[in-house]
């Protein structure tokens, strides 16, 4: 059976694995912390970074690659839907919630209120949380924006810019800094993510002494 090494607080883990789920792809799973640097790890991927993907035949494929893999191997049903243009779209979303949100929010709340202290890598650095906070709801409202015009963030159909988007915000929801009541419209939008049978093991996660708010998996916040 293929194998994903993956951290649950790494988005860009929790973005193969919905994307394993909603195509129906068997898999098992292995928490990697990377800041161990395990050599079995790192002859995997000497960059020593999750997501991981092992498949039967040994076949290994890193990081954002796996989301073109498996769209290449396994088109049904299709997480890059439409024609040129929008798959385009598609693609330039998914890069801003993987770049952007991540560097803006994700890293400077995630990674410094937990990551920091799972890995040992030192105290928190408060001016970081404070960008974090307040980044975040310029992303909240651009989620906001394009909920309101699209049914899905990326056009019609559910694809990998909903996937990148949820997959960063949940991490962040898993630490309760959400601001959720602020931004109704990037709720809703999370609300049907939540709703969607592939995310229910990121809403099943639990990381040992980090646990997350009551609202955490209910599916009606």
């Amino acid at each position: 059976m293929r194998m994903l090494y993956h951290h649950p607080l790494s988005p860009a883990s929790r973005r193969v694995r919905i994307a394993l789920a909603e195509k129906g792809l068997d898999c098992a799973f292995t928490v990697e912390k990377p800041w161990e640097r395990r050599e079995e790890f790192l002859a995997l991927d000497p960059a020593g970074d999750v997501p991981v993907l092992v498949e039967d035949d040994a076949v290994v494929v890193v990081g954002n690659a796996i989301l073109e893999y498996l769209e290449e191997c396994h088109p049904d049903p299709p997480l890059l839907p439409g024609g040129p243009e929008q798959r385009a779209e598609i693609r330039r979303l998914a890069t801003w919630f993987d770049g952007k949100f991540d560097r803006e929010v994700t890293e400077n709340l995630v990674g410094e209120k937990v990551i920091k202290r799972l890995s040992r890598q030192g105290h928190p650095n408060g001016l970081a949380i404070r960008a974090g906070l307040a980044n975040i709801h310029y992303h909240l409202d651009y989620v906001a924006f394009l909920s309101e015009r699209r049914n899905w963030l990326g056009g019609d159909s559910f694809s990998l810019a909903d996937i990148a988007a949820a997959a960063q915000l949940s991490v962040i929801d898993y630490i309760d800094l959400v601001p959720w009541d602020n931004h109704s419209d990037a709720k809703d939008w999370y609300a049907r993510i939540k709703s969607r049978p592939s995310f229910r093991s990121v809403l099943a996660d639990l990381v040992p002494g980090v646990l997350p708010p009551a609202h955490y998996a209910d599916l009606d916040f």
